[in-house]
């Protein structure tokens, strides 16, 4: 990763951590999940307002507490996936999964931009192994939250260990 893209990723970052986008309780979500990284501490409630119909996701919001990544990595989650089709936050989920694990290396700034937008930025969490939890969690509920089998329960924990 170049220099130049390395400061533009953290000062991303740091305004989304302490100044996270869709920060909220939602009146009546269609699901409710609970996140917790215990190793950490981070803390999160992740709201979701689904359209049966078309299969989508109408809004997205969160609350919580946690450290920088996990605030910024929930923001950009929200900002990512709000509007977006169930089958395509889950393709999203896998490529920021396989981001922060390491399991984009080969591919350029540029190719991570084009395939992830903003949330490249999320990129260097896979040098620091202890920080991929931190930067997934936000990620690893929405998954729980969207998966077929959980989703008629509203309210549920989602635990990253």
């Amino acid at each position: 990763m170049s220099h130049e893209h390395r400061e533009l990723y953290q000062q991303v970052i740091i305004d989304h951590g302490k100044h996270p986008k869709n920060f909220h309780e939602m009146a009546q979500p269609s699901i409710k999940r609970v996140g917790h990284n215990p190793l950490c501490g981070d803390k999160l409630v992740l709201f979701i307002q689904l359209d049966p119909e078309k299969n989508k996701i109408l809004d997205i919001s969160f609350q919580g507490e946690g450290c920088a990544i996990s605030m910024a990595s929930s923001s950009l989650m929200t900002e990512a996936v709000k509007g977006l089709k169930i089958e395509d936050a889950l393709k999203l989920f896998t490529g920021v999964h396989e981001l922060v694990t390491g399991g984009s290396q080969g591919l350029s700034d540029e190719g991570l931009e084009e395939k992830l937008g903003k949330l490249a930025v999320l990129s260097g969490v896979s040098a620091y192994p202890a920080r991929v939890k931190c930067a997934s969690l936000a990620w690893q509920v929405l998954k729980a939250g969207l998966s077929e089998k959980d989703k008629d329960q509203i309210d549920q924990e989602v635990r990253t260990e």
